[in-house]
């Protein structure tokens, strides 16, 4: 008996069952029109429509026109004129309209930030266009956190690679050079004693430098005190460095974060409190750490001379870490009143699916 094979292109596969490529499906998939060739045949109908109703129009009225126009038929003329012009103008308008809100969405997108989506309000010529933008912006998003986190952790690790060696090597180092410094001066005639002991001074000053550098590169004491001791101890360096008062309110019973969290909200404060000390000329600082309305607020505040109208690296920065555990970082600085910096932080959702 004759085996039959199926013809190609309609739609087998080698065991006879339907591939979903014949040429019935491959016309059912053509039949979507492109974004261009839906606008296109929209407004081909749209002005279609117009001028094929005012054909009628004049078809079927008693209105004349006659060879040459008389005086009395020109208002006639120019009212049916402008009423289809009119008429055309309020379809393409209604048409083109998801055009001017996706032109103003891609002027304010700020890739900083969360951007805003565009919606398809029925108009389904541009749907597939309106869906690829957000889509876009899905992306761009979903590579600017992963690029983030990915910078940051290696930006994280090289700090406490650095704060390491500060500690076991030069750290090391100068504490054996005080040693010595210490048996020297012992040993020192009276007259070199006090030049010796003004050596030894500076070496120690050096060696509390570095652990300064390297307390602030690696805050062994979030990890081992957790963030309120952390931010506690951060205020209380800040204030003996500037000798500007830091007020301090945390709310003891803060709700459970990720270590990443922390560390974020760590960071910020201490960025915040650079800025100060270098930029505020402030006399009072005052920080809180709130948890409320599902939100833990970190809340910075001083009353130097604000005026910050341009963002440099360590504002970017912060905005970075905020957008890598989906908080919201705002900064307000009217010129001549200080500066606020609010972090905000969600409770769960994005920081517990990240931090997790």
């Amino acid at each position: 008996m004759a085996v039959t094979r199926p013809a190609a292109g309609d739609g087998a596969g080698p065991s006879g069952a339907p591939t979903g490529t014949g040429p019935r499906q491959i016309r059912r998939r053509g039949a979507r029109l492109s974004p261009a060739q839906a606008l296109f045949r929209r407004l081909f109908l749209s002005n279609g429509l117009v001028f094929t109703a005012g054909t009628l129009v004049l078809a079927v009225s008693p209105v004349t026109v006659s060879a040459p126009v008389l005086p009395a038929e020109v208002p006639v003329l120019i009212v049916g004129l402008g009423v289809i012009l009119a008429v055309n103008a309020i379809l393409l308008r209604k048409s083109l309209a998801p055009l001017e809100a996706l032109t103003a969405l891609m002027r304010r997108v700020d890739l900083m930030g969360s951007s805003a989506r565009l919606t398809d309000r029925g108009n389904g010529d541009l749907a597939d266009l309106i869906e690829s933008f957000n889509a876009m912006l899905d992306r761009l998003e979903a590579e600017r956190s992963f690029s983030t986190a990915h910078v940051l952790a290696a930006q994280e690790a090289e700090r406490q690679r650095i704060a390491q060696e500060l500690h076991d090597e030069i750290g090391q180092t100068l504490t054996v050079a005080l040693l010595e410094l210490k048996r020297v001066v012992d040993r020192a005639p009276r007259n070199l004693r006090e030049e010796l002991q003004a050596v030894q001074e500076t070496v120690r000053s050096s060696l509390d430098e570095v652990r300064q550098v390297a307390r602030r590169l690696r805050p062994g004491v979030l990890e081992d005190l957790g963030l309120l001791s952390a931010l506690s101890a951060l205020a209380a360096e800040f204030s003996r460095a500037s000798g500007v008062p830091v007020e301090r309110r945390c709310d003891p019973d803060l709700p459970e974060l990720s270590s990443e969290a922390e560390l974020v909200i760590y960071r910020i404060a201490q960025e915040s409190l650079t800025n100060i000390s270098r930029h505020a000329k402030a006399s009072r600082v005052w920080l809180t750490l709130t948890a409320e309305r599902g939100m833990v607020r970190l809340r910075i505040t001083d009353d130097g001379r604000g005026g910050v109208d341009r963002e440099g690296a360590g504002i970017r920065g912060m905005r970075e870490r905020a957008l890598l555990i989906g908080a919201r970082l705002s900064i307000d600085s009217p010129p001549g009143e200080g500066t606020e910096v609010l972090l905000e932080v969600p409770l769960a959702g994005r920081t517990a699916e990240r931090g997790g």
